[in-house]
């Protein structure tokens, strides 16, 4: 009788030791990055050719989003796409990107739209429409069709927004 009073008495001591350990690790954040920050400048350079990878990442972007306002830091976010993104921004993609994206471009097209409804400017360079074959007239409507990307970013680091580089 007495081994199994010690198995149990055993047992309810680690049961209650792990709680004290799980109790006492520290919550996962991102405080000392922000410190006292109270907005979250970032210029996203979005260069992306692989429309799964876009949408992944879109996806992110939005839980960045979320997770800056969960911890108490307004975000102000600019999404600036070049390069091979912008052949799926489009409603009309050439029949060799709606193949190659296998139904993606819904799921592309509804994540810039929930990035646009949190806020978050989407600038597309026009560069690279014109080089992916493009129409200008034709990229998603949450979209602001610039000059040149790479003015872009210039411009907004040098108004104080930091490079997040997503390739």
């Amino acid at each position: 009788m007495k081994p199994a009073i010690y198995r149990l008495f055993t047992l309810f001591f680690l049961l209650l030791a792990s709680q004290a350990l799980h109790a006492q690790q520290a919550p996962i954040n991102d405080a000392a990055a922000l410190g006292n920050l109270k907005t979250g400048k970032g210029v996203f350079l979005v260069d992306i050719g692989d429309p799964k990878k876009l949408n992944f990442y879109l996806e992110v972007i939005q839980g960045t989003h979320k997770g800056m306002k969960a911890q108490g830091v307004e975000p102000d976010f600019i999404l600036v796409y070049i390069g091979p993104s912008v052949k799926y921004l489009t409603g009309s993609p050439s029949a060799e990107t709606e193949q190659e994206t296998g139904g993606l471009l819904l799921d592309i097209e509804a994540n810039v739209e929930k990035l646009g409804k949190l806020g978050v400017r989407q600038e597309i360079c026009a560069v690279a429409t014109r080089v992916f074959g493009v129409d200008n007239d034709s990229v998603f409507p949450d979209l602001t069709l610039v000059g040149d990307g790479f003015i872009s970013l210039i411009g907004y680091q040098a108004q104080g927004y930091h490079l997040v580089p997503v390739f």
